[in-house]
């Protein structure tokens, strides 16, 4: 199935920021707003997957860089920020998809009950505190330019709660605060803020076999294509929302939850 939908030059004269823009989502996402015209500042933790990234970004004739960033750490955040504006002089979007359940990248897949606490840090920190860095740094540029958007992403976890991921389901929670928080600040100056939730994704093979209503997980670009429509003018009076793309999964049928 593919889902994608490329609009020639949406983006064109717009500077974007992906957060975990190496790998994922994140990734499929920097490759199409290169395609559509924006100029992709990629930040991630693996910085020379970041520059591979940028570079195929230049080679297929648009225009990235690859920047490293541990987005628990304000000063990477910020160092990401500044490295936009000295390149572009403007930031007109964030899109934050940096993040993981704690309990798989840690390596830790015991009960919560059980769980370190340093793991539990780790998925409030990675999921929660990098977004609220990320959008704190770019905010001021934003509300003086007189638009942007800010775009995170988000989980089905953080809308139905999860019995293993509960950090994870903590901090994806959260956001949806936290959009609704930004888009106030910046209704009044042109800037939107949106979060999107989505289902299982196939971005890991495994993800085939969680159970949505639709009986399959989505393909990348079926939620790629919601962040950028969000990030995009196409959106222009929609802010303060969660999207969920979920196949339905969140309609709540038991069979559905696994």
């Amino acid at each position: 199935m593919k889902a994608d939908v490329i609009m020639e030059k949406r983006f064109a004269d717009r500077t974007a920021v992906v957060a975990g823009g190496a790998s994922g989502m994140g990734l499929a996402a920097a490759r199409r707003l290169g395609a559509e015209g924006a100029k992709v500042v990629i930040a991630d933790i693996d910085e020379e997957a970041a520059q591979r990234c940028a570079d195929e970004i230049v080679r297929a004739g648009g225009t990235a860089w690859g920047v490293g960033c541990d987005v628990r750490r304000v000063s990477d955040v910020e160092k990401v920020r500044d490295f936009a504006l000295e390149r572009t002089g403007r930031i007109d979007i964030l899109l934050h998809t940096a993040g993981g359940a704690s309990q798989r990248m840690c390596k830790c897949p015991g009960p919560f009950a059980d769980r370190p606490y340093e793991v539990l840090d780790w998925g409030i920190d990675v999921n929660l505190k990098g977004p609220l860095y990320f959008s704190r740094a770019v905010l001021n540029t934003m509300l003086a330019q007189g638009r942007g958007v800010i775009v995170l992403l988000g989980s089905i976890d953080g809308v139905t709660g999860s019995p293993m991921s509960v950090d994870y389901s903590t901090a994806k929670a959260g956001l949806i605060g936290l959009v609704k928080s930004l888009a106030l600040i910046g209704a009044a100056k042109g800037v939107r803020a949106c979060c999107v939730s989505p289902g299982p994704v196939l971005t890991r093979a495994n993800m085939k076999d969680m159970k949505t209503p639709m009986n399959r997980a989505a393909e990348v670009e079926e939620v790629v294509n919601v962040l950028l429509f969000l990030a995009s003018d196409q959106a222009s009076f929609i802010t303060g929302v969660n999207y969920l793309v979920d196949g339905g999964r969140a309609c709540g049928a038991q069979e559905y939850v696994k």
